[in-house]
């Protein structure tokens, strides 16, 4: 049986301030670290570039058209919901995840000790397998916003695919 397979790729970003006091959260894990990142939401600047990466290759829009941050009922919501939520945009699409590439530009916290349990975290989410996801930490060098550690960006790709 020949069956036609229909791959998409979208990409995602996005990048949230950094203040003291509030809770950094990352793909659904707290970091312990004196600054978190600042949004309607949880700010969970992982989730968020995850979820523009997969509604961008189903065009199915972006995060702020389907969780706005004008909306009262996002306020201070886990990201995971805004994922849970994109799944099952993408199940209604017959489509899967392939694999989701992540890159966390953080000058500070140093993230390798966290980058498992934010990978089974996501895993769970998303109901794949652990091999399906990989996170990569990045510096800037000192340079620009997340250099001087004003903020974290994330970048993310993502392979969907649609059997027929």
């Amino acid at each position: 049986m020949n069956e036609q397979v229909n791959f998409r790729i979208g990409t995602g970003y996005d990048i949230h301030r950094l203040e003291v006091g509030r809770p950094l959260i990352l793909g659904g894990i707290e970091i312990p670290f004196e600054k978190g990142l600042v949004g309607h939401s949880d700010a969970d600047a992982v989730s968020h570039a995850v979820c523009d990466a997969l509604l961008g290759a189903a065009a199915l829009g972006d995060i702020g058209q389907h969780f706005p941050d004008t909306d009262p009922n996002y306020r201070g919501v886990s990201s995971l919901k805004f994922l849970e939520r994109v799944l099952t945009l993408l199940k209604e699409s017959n489509y899967q995840i392939n694999n989701i590439d992540i890159t966390i530009h953080a000058e500070r916290p140093k993230l390798q000790n966290f980058k498992n349990a934010i990978k089974e975290k996501l895993a769970e989410t998303l109901k794949i397998s652990l091999t399906q996801i990989n996170i990569k930490g990045k510096t800037n060098e000192g340079l620009d916003s997340v250099g001087r550690g004003e903020a974290i960006a994330v970048s993310a790709i993502a392979l969907i695919y649609q059997t027929k």
